[in-house]
């Protein structure tokens, strides 16, 4: 990548800026889910706001890898490509991080309510096994 073209700056996502959508506060339910081994768990209750919130940071990574693939075909430096791969890896660390904060706080907190912390806690464990890896 020999940087006779750059994407302006400006094209890229700020994921600093927060695009946080106020909706009612209904919630949201994934009651199908079924976990490793064919184990049901818990419905998965999430607001709607947390949601859109989720989507909106998803769409803007999304946007992101678009003007990193654009980066890579106009043969931008490879500094700043590799600089842009780091702030989307950046943007699905701080995703991910959302994510098991309300799995915690929500589903886990849940779980001991109704008696089956254990599972719950053995699914999180190899969930975060392969997100580790």
């Amino acid at each position: 990548m020999n940087g006779s073209k750059r994407l302006a700056k400006s094209s890229l996502p700020n994921f600093e800026q927060e695009e946080d959508i106020l909706l009612e506060d209904t919630d949201h339910v994934h009651a199908d889910q079924t976990h490793k081994h064919g184990q049901s768990s818990h419905p998965h209750v999430h607001s709607e706001e947390s949601l859109r919130r989720l989507v909106n940071r998803l769409s803007r990574i999304e946007g992101h890898i678009r003007g990193i693939k654009t980066m890579v075909q106009q043969n931008s430096p490879c500094p700043d490509v590799l600089l842009q791969i780091a702030a989307v890896r950046g943007a699905l660390d701080r995703v991910a991080r959302i994510i098991l904060d309300e799995h915690l706080t929500e589903c886990i907190a849940r779980a001991a309510e109704e008696g089956n912390i254990d599972v719950e806690i053995e699914q999180l464990k190899a969930a975060l096994d392969r997100f580790l890896q």
